[in-house]
């Protein structure tokens, strides 16, 4: 059986800066889909020319455009890079300056030019799941998404919220904290697999 042997992260978007090559759908999309999830996002842009509605989405999150053709000085300071360009040899130069000095890069649509994967992301408050399908299925990571988002309750952050302030008033070395936390949370398991 094939594994899925991805690491997930959750990145601090607002310490990083992101570079997204291209201006048109897939660019607007995961632009799209990195606002959503992180509002705070560092984010430049740089292409050639940029769909209005993407122009409308940067000036929302404080986007940096940049109309230009992709240029390897585009990639100084930045963090991680995405490529989205139409052109297959634009996002390929991208890759290969990317992996030449160290930097973090996806191009779309492109698993083996791909150090990470922007998966389905549900999001309740304090609570956010990562989900991957390896780059396989982004249909599937879109439907499990919509599933999740539907059974996980909107309250779920106060119960977050209530265990928090409980595992602050705990005393004792972890392990003492990690066993009355699990004390506490069983009935939750016990009582959803009834």
């Amino acid at each position: 059986m094939e594994r899925n042997n991805l690491y997930p992260i959750f990145l601090k978007t607002a310490n990083l800066h992101i570079l997204i090559v291209g201006g048109g759908n897939v660019a607007e999309e995961k632009l799209t889909f990195l606002t959503k999830s992180s509002p705070d996002a560092k984010v430049t842009m740089v292409s050639p020319m940029f769909r209005e509605a993407t122009v409308a989405l940067a000036h929302k999150f404080k986007v940096t455009l940049i109309t230009d053709s992709y240029d390897k000085k585009y990639l100084n300071g930045k963090h991680m890079v995405i490529a989205t360009t139409d052109v297959p040899e634009v996002n390929e130069q991208v890759y290969h300056d990317c992996r030449a000095i160290d930097k973090l890069v996806n191009v779309a649509d492109n698993p083996p030019y791909c150090d990470f994967y922007m998966g389905g992301i549900v999001t309740k408050g304090n609570v956010k799941i990562a989900i991957s399908t390896n780059g396989k299925s982004p249909t599937t990571a879109k439907r499990l998404r919509q599933f999740f988002e539907e059974v996980i309750p909107e309250d779920i952050n106060k119960m977050v919220q209530n265990l928090n302030a409980y595992r602050k008033t705990l005393k004792g070395d972890f392990e003492h904290k990690v066993d009355k936390m699990n004390e506490i949370t069983a009935d939750l398991v016990s009582k959803t697999s009834n």
